[in-house]
């Protein structure tokens, strides 16, 4: 098998419309233009052999890597120490806004002694299907196909020898030698041609101080002093780095196809927003202080919603869309690639997006009401579109649905659908009583007590004396754990304190959560797949909400040592430990922001003697 780098092996930048991985050896192995759901250029993710990459790494073997952001950035420095030199390779995009034209550089740099870097620029057009041309210059080369042009421009000083290249099979080979204190590289343009010139190291420095200062002025926007400050930034960042600026939508993932087991089908593209995704994060860029960005995604939710009731008069809603709005997800195979090491199918585009998964309506919801509470409150128009949306949830509540883990085992009575639209009823008629809006009252509130009743009887266990996943089963799910966080209990209530015991025997494994059982609960997919990382955060709150504060602080904590050397989640982790999944996920880092600012409010509110206490050997 071919070698690929470890999903968590990598960091990920961005320019706010696009976004690339960049391995620890110094490899560009993934990136799509011009949108995060853009077929890509390069690839070797899913392919070494042909995806296509962009390698920059020391000419010897015997070296060692390490990698790290800029402080307070997206800039990524990956690091190589070798017996002769230190060298770097410092990764960045400048954010400037244009839809077209998407740069990336790479300046490489001899900190310490000497150093010799092969460089290799091997792309791969729209998932390696796209042929092109590849013309080279003394100042760099384009490379060119029907569709897609990627130009890649030297960075030079103009005393420069012309630099030793070789184009083979249409890829570029060369070779860079430095010395102490020199800085050269590439720098990367998408959608553009023409004549090349060559790119001066003052211009980018330049380009590099401007994209600093961007990441450090907006992180200094945070609004959070809590505990876990760095890594509550980092992953603020990281959800930054993953929102399409031009509409504020808010994709899943910036990758495709990353397996939750390695050698399985369970292969999804994750490069566009969900609408549960989204509703999500409105509340937590508010709890950061990030009112801009709330604003710009509540839009886009209501833009959703909005569309909806003009084409059908209100309801259902897709569940996720591309990041335009547009709701082409046609689901496809590339045959032709391997699948990150042999898992196959590589998907591309997302079969799920038709599923009926009524949940979506009560996080929508939640997150309007929230901001709706913190000024975003929705207009007259608006609120129509709300008021048609919820008359459909108030008729439609009781039928099957897939469920929020996009099952593909057919429709069920799931019980975390009822519970969001018990939300979705409850948070309408909260508006419309805190705002003076009109709306069918009696309706809202009749169906919303109806769910109540029927979770509380047919979402109820007596055997396992626990909430179940749906109506025809015994088996738990972890997405419950939202029950006290959405007021639908109280954290001290029997059923609920029950409920969480369950879970924690069933579904906990040294602090990491399931999702729910695979073998007790089919849901239409061969294979297993790790623990959760949201469920393992979203468990953390619920222990906080509990007062369990000892041991959801230990929890938190055993958590964030899962991360990656750079603080980034991917959405699942394996039996030993390895991040499986699309990566980084936008989910993970919500649910740890929601969890460090949950767990520092409880800590803040009540005094360490008054926490319930777990040891450390009662840790489960």
């Amino acid at each position: 098998m071919p070698d690929y780098p470890l999903i968590a092996d990598h960091g990920l930048i961005g320019d706010l419309q696009t976004a690339a991985l960049i391995a620890t050896d110094g490899t560009l192995d993934w990136f799509c233009a011009p949108r995060f759901d853009s077929p890509s250029i390069f690839g070797a993710l899913l392919d070494p052999e042909r995806g296509g990459r962009f390698a920059i790494q020391p000419t010897t073997d015997d070296y060692t890597a390490k990698q790290l952001y800029l402080p307070d950035t997206a800039v990524l420095i990956t690091r190589f120490m070798t017996a002769g030199g230190v060298g770097e390779v410092v990764d960045f995009m400048p954010i400037d806004g244009d839809e077209k034209r998407h740069r990336l550089v790479r300046l490489v740099r001899c900190v310490r002694g000497e150093m010799a870097f092969s460089i290799v620029v091997s792309p791969r057009f729209d998932y390696a299907r796209e042929p092109f041309e590849t013309r080279m210059a003394d100042d760099g080369v384009v490379f060119e196909g029907a569709r897609t042009a990627l130009t890649v421009r030297l960075i030079r000083e103009p005393t420069d020898r012309r630099a030793e290249a070789r184009v083979d099979n249409g890829d570029v080979h060369a070779e860079l030698r430095l010395s102490a204190g020199e800085v050269r590289g590439a720098l990367l343009e998408t959608g553009v041609g023409g004549p090349l010139d060559a790119v001066r190291v003052d211009e980018a420095l330049r380009l590099f101080d401007e994209t600093v200062d961007f990441w450090e002025s907006w992180i200094g926007r945070c609004t959070y002093t809590g505990r876990w400050r760095e890594m509550v930034n980092r992953s603020a960042i990281t959800l930054k780095l993953m929102t399409y600026a031009p509409t504020g939508a808010l994709i899943a993932a910036p990758t495709a196809a990353l397996p939750e087991q390695i050698g399985g089908e369970r292969n999804w593209d994750y490069r566009y927003t969900w609408v549960r995704d989204a509703s999500f994060s409105v509340y937590s860029l508010l709890s950061l202080g990030f009112d801009e960005e709330a604003w710009a995604l509540g839009r886009w939710l209501r833009d959703r919603v909005d569309e909806q009731t003009d084409k059908s008069g209100g309801g259902p809603l897709q569940i996720m869309y591309r990041v335009d709005g547009s709701s082409d997800l046609t689901e496809e195979i590339l045959p032709h690639w391997s699948g990150y090491r042999g898992s196959a199918p590589v998907r591309i585009g997302n079969g799920a997006a038709g599923q009926l998964q009524l949940d979506i309506y009560g996080e929508a919801m939640d997150s309007i009401y929230v901001g709706g509470r913190n000024g975003l409150a929705p207009g007259h128009q608006g609120w129509l579109a709300i008021r048609d949306l919820l008359d459909w949830v108030a008729a439609n509540w009781s039928q099957p649905e897939e469920g929020i883990w996009e099952t593909r085992g057919g429709r069920q009575d799931f019980t975390y659908g009822r519970l969001m639209c018990w939300v979705a009823l409850d948070r309408g008629l909260r508006m419309a009583a805190e705002h003076g809006r009109p709306a069918p009252l009696e309706t809202w509130r009749r169906e919303r007590d109806a769910i109540y009743t029927e979770i509380m009887t047919r979402g109820w266990s007596p055997e396992r004396q626990a909430f179940r996943q749906h109506y025809g089963t015994e088996v738990l799910d972890s997405s419950l754990l939202r029950m006290p966080t959405v007021g639908f209990i109280t954290p001290g209530d029997p059923r609920w304190v029950s409920t969480l015991r369950a879970m924690e025997k069933e579904l906990v494994t040294d602090s990491l959560v399931y999702r729910y059982d695979p073998a007790a609960s089919p849901d239409g997919l061969q294979g297993s797949e790790g623990t959760f990382s949201l469920c393992t955060f979203a468990y953390v709150s619920a222990l906080a909400a509990s007062g369990e504060l000892d041991q959801a602080r230990l929890t938190f904590e055993k958590m964030l040592t899962y991360a990656n050397h750079l603080g980034l989640f991917s959405e699942e982790i394996g039996l030993t430990g390895e991040q499986l999944g699309n990566f980084p996920q936008a989910f993970t880092h919500l649910a740890l922001i929601d969890a460090a600012v949950t767990l520092d409010r409880e800590l803040d509110r009540h005094p360490r003697a008054a926490a319930r206490r777990h040891t450390v050997m009662a840790a489960r």
